[in-house]
């Protein structure tokens, strides 16, 4: 069985879909829907949304207030490598390999080698280090893939 966050990302996608690249929600309505309170879709929303995976949020609070939810095309992907950070957080280097992975760009099996060479697990490094190091990787890893294309 699926969690509340995947309900309400695959519920979210699907809207994405319907509409040209982008959605207008009420947080509040969106929580009705799931049962769930708002800080739950804000979650949702912070970590399945994220500009890594290709996603902008523009939110206003208040009685009228909506979030908007842009999807962003991949159509430049060494435009994207120039402007990534010097520090990725795994999460942050996940969000552009799932992204660059939808969008044709990597393969399964290319994503998953390099997920598990960019894990916190195998960079056994402190902080900033890790994250300088999986940002490096992680652009000379895709450059690899992209001029093998």
């Amino acid at each position: 069985m699926s969690s509340l966050s995947d309900s309400i990302e695959l519920y979210l996608l699907q809207l994405l879909e319907q509409s040209s690249g982008a959605i207008e929600i009420q947080r509040n309505e969106l929580a009705d829907r799931f049962r769930c309170v708002p800080s739950q879709i804000n979650y949702v929303l912070a970590t399945r949304f994220s500009p890594e995976r290709g996603f902008l949020i523009e939110s206003r609070r208040g009685g009228g207030g909506y979030v908007r939810i842009l999807r962003m095309k991949l159509d430049s992907p060494h435009r994207i490598l120039k402007e990534m950070d010097d520090t990725l957080d795994q999460r942050a280097a996940l969000g552009y390999v799932a992204r660059f992975k939808e969008s044709g760009f990597l393969t399964e099996r290319e994503a998953a080698i390099i997920m598990a060479a960019l894990d916190r697990q195998v960079l056994k490094l402190g902080l900033p280090q890790r994250d300088i190091l999986r940002a490096n990787l992680l652009k000379v890893m895709l450059l690899a893939v992209l001029r093998h294309r």
